[in-house]
């Protein structure tokens, strides 16, 4: 299995491609620059089965439509979510001067534990406190999590957007993804990857 992180959009948010053997792949949060990531898609012929989204703020949605038109592949959020695509107030985009973000609905909700999408298996942890239905998708024998925006190296995700809760975010973070093995590597929603472990002992967050 192969990850690959590609920033897009205008916050540079990391979108990811999980791809197999066989060629299918796995889109989660595509949040913009959809030319770019079609164009990707079709020069290694890879297959989507369907988007993931981590959360549902504007920045990880704004080519939700595009790809599941281009592809005719179902999108999946979290039911505490399931209005925020196509609600700016939600989603976020009516509070940044960048115009507003609406999507259609999701037609699959994702609940947590183990899943099955397409042919990939992963863990959906729940991981609410940067927005209330943020989660995190596990490929444990991958050796990989896609934690979208509740960790990042040497940072969090921000609360101040609607549902945003710090001590709910912190906790997830301890109880979701520090109980997760300390080799994992984790896959932000923005910046660099790195290791569960690496963020135990060095994130400023950690000890709070």
């Amino acid at each position: 299995m192969e990850i690959v992180q590609m920033p897009l959009g205008p916050l540079g948010t990391n979108c990811y491609i999980v791809s197999n053997d066989e060629k299918e792949c796995l889109i989660v949060d595509p949040g913009g620059d959809s030319r770019q990531l079609t164009d990707y898609l079709t020069e290694r012929h890879l297959k989507p089965v369907a988007v993931g989204l981590t959360h549902a703020h504007f920045d990880h949605i704004c080519a939700v439509d595009d790809i599941r038109d281009q592809f005719n592949i179902p999108v999946y959020v979290h039911k505490e979510e399931a209005d925020w695509l196509s609600d700016p107030q939600l989603n976020g985009s009516a509070f940044f001067q960048m115009g507003s973000v609406a999507a259609r609905r999701a037609e699959r909700m994702i609940d947590t534990g183990e899943r099955k999408v397409g042919s990939f298996w992963f863990e959906v942890r729940h991981t609410p406190g940067h927005s209330p239905g943020s989660v995190s998708l596990v490929f444990l024998e991958e050796g990989f999590v896609i934690a979208g925006d509740a960790l990042f190296q040497r940072g969090i995700g921000r609360t101040d957007l609607p549902g945003g809760d710090m001590n709910t975010l912190l906790n997830s973070i301890k109880k979701q993804l520090f109980t997760l093995p300390e080799d994992l590597k984790v896959y932000p929603g923005h910046g660099p990857s790195t290791t569960i472990g690496e963020e135990k002992r060095e994130n400023p967050f950690a000890g709070m």
